[in-house]
């Protein structure tokens, strides 16, 4: 299945390149030979972007109409009204559901 889809998104001029074993796909991300990593499930990807990042990452659900993006390190309700929160994912997800928005916006209008 992911071969597959990397090769059809080649045809539509995205740069995709794969398939990476899970297990040295985050290095390699890490070095920042992508721009972004695309995981089969949840939990393959979040524990890496923690890792990397936990105050950088953003989480990008896909099959949706719609883009839902998220900060990769979840709610944090046992810190509400602290004034303590690291607020550098949340503004990270904001920023990239923009910037799709945007895009999505500027594809839509014709030339």
């Amino acid at each position: 299945m992911i071969g597959p889809a990397v090769e059809e998104a080649k045809k539509l001029g995205i740069e995709a390149d794969g398939t990476f074993s899970s297990d040295t796909v985050f290095l390699r991300a890490k070095s920042r030979a992508f721009d972004a990593v695309l995981t089969m499930y949840h939990d393959q990807g979040q524990i890496a972007i923690k890792l990397m990042g936990f105050d950088r990452g953003v989480t990008l659900l896909g099959d949706f109409p719609f883009s839902i993006c998220t900060p990769a390190q979840g709610t944090a309700y046992d810190i509400v009204g602290q004034g303590i929160a690291n607020i550098g994912a949340t503004r990270a997800a904001i920023l990239l559901v923009a910037e799709m928005a945007s895009s999505r916006r500027r594809a839509a209008v014709p030339a």
